[in-house]
């Protein structure tokens, strides 16, 4: 596939060292300028592009930034898209470590990814938000191993959900769908789900156990 990954950080980064060593086509942009992801696409084969263009005939395009930074993102962001794209959402909101107060998020009550789709203006499915990015690198595992992690992924869009879930699966990783964007909280930061390596029955049971209550150390 074409894939576009905007944002070239621990979670971005390893997605694109990861997809390109499937053989899929890979675009990365970050916010300082293709010049400097030289290292990483000689290292991967990943063309380094800017952020306009990432999104340029991609079938899934992954938004890895900062919270804070996504409505900085330019208009247009997919224009060129190819058709039925989908969108992965890796964001975390950390109010106090990092972002500052959303008041979408602390005063309306809107999921991180919800609001970070209102942002973008297209439809996403959250995913790798609760992921160590080491482990995209070294816990991938064949179907069926015993010790194989599994990953949440939430959203809407059933099409685009099912993309996203092949595509983790080929990286090596089991799926469980957590339900629709606006159930996304319980795979937010400070959920028993967050960075858990469970399989699948550990993920399911702590999605089930996740309190929708927003955890005071991640209020603003």
């Amino acid at each position: 596939m074409k894939i576009g990954i905007i944002g070239a950080g621990n979670i971005g980064g390893n997605l694109t060292r990861r997809l390109t060593a499937l053989g899929h086509e890979v675009a990365v942009a970050n916010s300082r300028g293709p010049e400097t992801l030289a290292a990483l696409a000689q290292e991967t084969g990943a063309t380094p592009v800017t952020v306009t263009e990432a999104s340029r005939g991609a079938e899934i395009v992954v938004v890895s930034i900062p919270f804070k930074n996504v409505p900085d993102l330019p208009a247009g962001l997919f224009d060129g898209a190819a058709p039925g794209f989908a969108v992965i959402d890796t964001g975390n909101y950390y109010p106090r470590r990092r972002d500052g107060r959303i008041a979408g998020v602390e005063d309306e009550g809107l999921t991180e990814s919800r609001w970070t789709e209102r942002q973008l203006g297209h439809p996403v499915i959250k995913a790798f938000n609760g992921t160590y990015a080491q482990d995209l690198l070294d816990r991938h595992r064949p179907a069926g191993a015993a010790d194989r992690i599994a990953l949440p992924v939430a959203g809407d869009d059933e099409a685009a959900k099912k993309a996203v879930r092949d595509l983790i699966e080929e990286l090596g990783f089991d799926t469980v769908d957590a339900g629709g964007l606006d159930d996304s909280w319980r795979q937010q930061p400070d959920t028993p789900v967050y960075g858990l390596r469970e399989g699948v029955e550990g993920v399911t049971r702590a999605l089930a156990e996740a309190s929708p209550d927003r955890p005071e150390a991640f209020r603003g």
